[in-house]
């Protein structure tokens, strides 16, 4: 398989749910156009008009099948009901177990459920409740990280697990090129799963300072210094910005809960006020001190060098991974 498609789609490449409000519809639409899988990021809070209004948004630009990503950290029942009654392509699960009960409410909505997973007893657990793909996330991905091991161990191990089964592994974790995806490949993943590089694009809803320090920064670092008191126990991987630098060493007792307000910004049309170290990252509405805001990135955040359309990301992708495949193993 491989390049040749996952889950139905064209392409064994996946968009990850950027969140809050980053994977938005035309990102989405624009890697769905391209025949990859874009995944849109539910709100944090139950917001199904909201929801509902981003779905049929994407529609309208793309009559390509797309999914929506969950966290089940945050209320989701509501928003879980929007996205079975719309029939999107499939449900992206993160932060929480996809039960029977969750795989079969979608199953018989027409869902797919794709849970991401950060070790093997995760695994086992969605393989148990009858999942139609896993996301193995390592501990290089951008963002909040469930796992502790790096994708060289965790991927074929769960590809073991599955086994002969029809649940195709997906590697997610520090993959910005094609070498990272034939390395994918090469453990034994049908495909993969991009957060940073989709970030990087023109499409995507991150404030041009969040895009230009993807750029400029190579240095990423697994920390817990934002978001603290939001969303306790959800260590992440950052930039390392100079605002970060300088405040990595945040006494354990700091969270966002007792900071200044740093800027506003308007997250899935409602308006927020941001405090220094809130795990909010800076969208195309904010305003005030960016530079002192969340940059979440993964470790392969070094090898992006320019921001590109994301239709452009999927086809050096597919294009570079079948060079390298013929270039390398077919002499």
């Amino acid at each position: 398989m491989g390049w040749r498609g996952i889950l139905g789609f064209e392409y064994g490449i996946v968009q990850a749910p950027l969140g809050p409000d980053i994977s938005g519809p035309h990102l989405v639409a624009a890697v769905a156009n391209s025949g990859a899988l874009g995944l849109l990021r539910a709100p944090d809070s139950e917001s199904p008009d909201y929801l509902r209004k981003l779905i049929k948004t994407t529609r309208t630009l793309t009559d390509k099948p797309f999914g929506v990503g969950v966290v089940l950290a945050f209320p989701y029942e509501e928003n879980l009901k929007v996205i079975l009654d719309e029939k999107v392509a499939v449900l992206q699960v993160y932060w929480g177990d996809s039960t029977r009960e969750l795989v079969n409410k979608a199953h018989s909505a027409g869902v797919k459920v794709v849970p991401q997973v950060g070790d093997i007893e995760g695994a086992k657990q969605a393989i148990d409740a009858g999942v139609d793909g896993i996301i193995v996330q390592g501990r290089e991905a951008g963002g909040h990280v469930i796992g502790q091991d790096g994708l060289i161990s965790p991927v074929p191990r769960v590809v073991d697990l599955v086994g002969d089964r029809e649940i195709p592994v997906i590697a997610a974790g520090g993959i910005v090129d094609a070498r990272g995806y034939v390395a994918a490949l090469a453990l034994g993943a049908q495909g993969v799963c991009l957060g940073t590089r989709f970030l990087a694009t023109e499409e995507s809803y991150a404030h041009p300072t969040y895009k230009r320090k993807l750029i400029e920064v190579d240095e990423t670092e697994y920390t817990d210094v934002f978001g603290r008191a939001r969303w306790p126990g959800a260590p992440h991987r950052v930039l390392q910005t100079p605002f970060y630098k300088d405040w990595r060493s945040l006494p354990a007792n700091e969270s966002e809960a007792n900071q200044p307000v740093i800027g506003r910004s308007t997250i899935n049309g409602v308006e927020k006020e941001i405090r220094r170290f809130a795990g909010t990252v800076p969208n195309m509405t904010t305003t005030g001190d960016v530079e002192s805001m969340v940059m979440y990135a993964g470790q392969g955040v070094a090898l992006i060098k320019e921001i590109l359309p994301a239709a452009e990301v999927v086809k050096r992708l597919v294009e570079e991974a079948q060079l390298i495949i013929h270039q390398n193993f077919f002499e």
